[in-house]
């Protein structure tokens, strides 16, 4: 591990996991995206991944309207990469998870490497009281519900998106999926270097513990080798922990609001940059630097924002 190297931190600030009567602090409409957004990037992240939310009432909402207020602000606001999200939510097609990366023709755009179980059920062991007629069924139908994303669709995502210079972040939620990516490296669909997000601890997926952390890693060495950059998330109370020993072996690091409420046991996060900063203590104290956008634009080999569709 280079003594030299830049750490890229990337805050995903609000997902399609989460509902709205979970956490005060979960951002919601346009503006609170934003500023979130902008101050994860004022705290150190160097990309924001974003997803865009129904202002009433919390849904997820994978329309180019909802996203087109908050992705001309943060952009406006900050030097930030702006990551838009295929993945939406499980409920929706992929039809309707790919257009606004089809329109706004990102710098980055998230790609899920596999169909799967995605189990948000056990929330409903913590949650009790809803504000929202959607979120309880929301997550008490994920035990019977198919995470979509088939050969077809990832073709699709790819193909649709290869004209516009999109990069990608590849989220692998387990073993299976970084071969996914190396059917489609192979086929010349998706080029180095490539941007490898693991993704621990969600029910359906590869599972929180060290040696899982582990396994990903030394796994995505043999197949990718030097053509690919690591990046973990961990959900729920495992982000932080799972940010420390991705860093320590060489990796880059994601939190945010999609990902975890907390910021320690039984405290909630206050904001999306309050974990920007937890993460990006654990970085420096180990020695190291945290990447810039700029930076990470470098190193991820990214057209620049002023190649954006908004």
């Amino acid at each position: 591990m280079s003594k030299n190297r830049k750490v890229m931190i990337t805050c995903a600030v609000t997902g399609a996991i989460h509902t709205p009567s979970m956490s005060p602090h979960l951002p919601v409409t346009a503006s609170e995206i934003a500023d979130a957004a902008v101050e994860a990037a004022e705290a150190g992240a160097a990309l924001v991944h974003v997803h865009a939310r129904n202002p009433v009432t919390g849904q997820p909402d994978q329309s180019p309207e909802a996203f087109e207020p908050f992705l001309k602000v943060i952009k406006q606001r900050s030097k930030a990469v702006i990551n838009i999200t295929t993945g939406g939510a499980p409920t929706m097609s992929v039809e309707e998870r790919l257009t606004p990366c089809a329109v706004f023709k990102p710098e980055v755009a998230s790609l899920n490497m596999g169909s799967m179980n995605f189990g948000l059920y056990p929330m409903l062991n913590r949650f009790k009281e809803f504000r929202h007629d959607w979120e309880r069924p929301y997550l008490a139908g994920s035990d019977d519900r198919i995470f979509k994303n088939t050969f077809k669709d990832i073709e699709n995502i790819l193909t649709t998106c290869a004209e516009n210079g999109t990069r990608f972040e590849i989220e692998c939620y387990d073993i299976g999926h970084l071969y996914t990516l190396a059917h489609f490296a192979d086929r010349g669909l998706v080029k180095p270097p490539f941007f490898v997000q693991s993704v621990f601890g969600i029910l359906g997926g590869i599972g929180p513990h060290p040696e899982d952390v582990s396994h990903m890693k030394r796994t995505a060495d043999r197949l990718f080798g030097d053509d690919y950059r690591w990046s973990v998330l961990g959900a729920g109370r495992n982000q932080l922990a799972i940010a420390a020993q991705a860093v320590s072996m060489g990796g880059n690091l994601r939190v945010g609001l999609e990902d975890s409420l907390w910021i320690r046991p039984g405290e909630l996060a206050k904001s999306n940059a309050q974990q920007v900063r937890a993460a990006r203590q654990i970085v420096e104290a180990m020695g190291l630097e945290i990447a810039s956008a700029d930076e990470a634009r470098e190193i991820l080999q990214l057209k620049g924002g002023d190649k954006v569709n908004f």
